[in-house]
């Protein structure tokens, strides 16, 4: 969302050299976000991230008026949308986990490229197969057109690896929430760097019942499994929460929902501990990671990061 993935860090990532992409937000902050990246980064391209469930035809509208370019949509989509896109001269990649995944955004939809996600990602998961596993069946069927790989990647050997293996880039989310131009609570982040395991869970699933992975806090040890699958009851209430995706949360306030949420109640919901929350809010709400966080030593900056990533 555009909490953890703000427009300092994609002008930041976009004058190191890497791709400055955009996440979720309200289509009036999305066009601030874009105009600010193209004032830092004039040279550079800009993507924003399409999350559906949230995504309207506002944010698109943004999207083309401000002729981004390149579109990442993900959890949703369909061909009408990725046509829409590419007659205003923005290339699309699509989010694919599975390989019906990958069959639709190629041949159904005819997106420009994959991103191929492992099921060892941080944040919400597209499938279960581990990374390096599913690239073999993306690059496979993508034929000619790009496949970036995102799942495990912390360092340069892991973009060597997934390069190397025919990857055409990487998306290193984790890596990049740790840095100091992310949205992340610094308790968050510092979370992250001492976990010694992630969880896949449906735990903050209010309003978008998906899987999703995080590292342990109060509310997951309460309400989840050891295998860290939600209990009955969290379980029961997100199963039937994704119409209140529509309400419009990206407009909320995420400061005021975390506000009301409490470990000791199984109501959760996606938001993440943002920069401005206290720091025991971090035991209430989604610490998103990959298993990347295991491997990641520090809080840099993102040109910091951006070389760890290319060296």
């Amino acid at each position: 969302m555009g909490t953890m993935a703000p427009p300092a860090l994609a002008a930041a990532v976009a004058r190191a050299g890497g791709l400055g992409t955009i996440g979720m937000c309200a289509p009036a902050k999305l066009t601030a976000a874009i105009d600010r990246v193209r004032e830092e980064a004039p040279d550079r391209a800009v993507a924003v991230n399409l999350l559906m469930p949230f995504a309207n035809p506002s944010h698109v509208a943004v999207c083309v008026r401000r002729r981004i370019d390149v579109a990442v949509i993900a959890f949703g989509g369909d061909a009408a949308l990725v046509e829409h896109l590419q007659a205003a001269g923005i290339g699309v990649f699509v989010l694919a986990g599975t390989e019906a995944q990958a069959r639709t955004a190629l041949d159904g939809w005819g997106a420009d490229g994959l991103v191929a996600q492992g099921g060892e990602a941080g944040g919400h998961l597209a499938g279960r197969t581990p990374a390096h596993t599913f690239l073999v069946t993306a690059l496979a069927m993508a034929g000619s057109r790009p496949v970036v790989l995102a799942g495990g990647i912390a360092d340069g050997a892991d973009t060597r690896a997934a390069m190397n293996a025919g990857a055409a880039g990487v998306v290193a989310g984790t890596r990049f929430l740790l840095t100091h131009e992310s949205g992340a609570h610094a308790a968050y982040q510092q979370r992250l760097l001492s976990a010694e395991r992630t969880i896949a869970t449906t735990l903050f699933g209010l309003s978008w019942p998906s899987r999703h992975r995080v590292v342990p806090n109060e509310a997951t040890r309460r309400w989840c499994h050891p295998d860290g699958t939600a209990r009955q009851l969290p379980s029961i209430i997100n199963a039937r929460s994704s119409v209140l995706a529509r309400i419009g949360p990206e407009d909320a306030d995420e400061r005021a929902i975390l506000r009301l949420q409490r470990p000791s109640l199984p109501v959760f919901t996606p938001a993440a501990p943002t920069k401005d929350v206290p720091d025991h809010w971090i035991e209430r709400s989604a610490l998103y990671g990959g298993d990347s966080a295991l491997r990641i030593q520090s809080v840099l900056s993102a040109a910091e990061a951006l070389i760890s990533l290319s060296s």
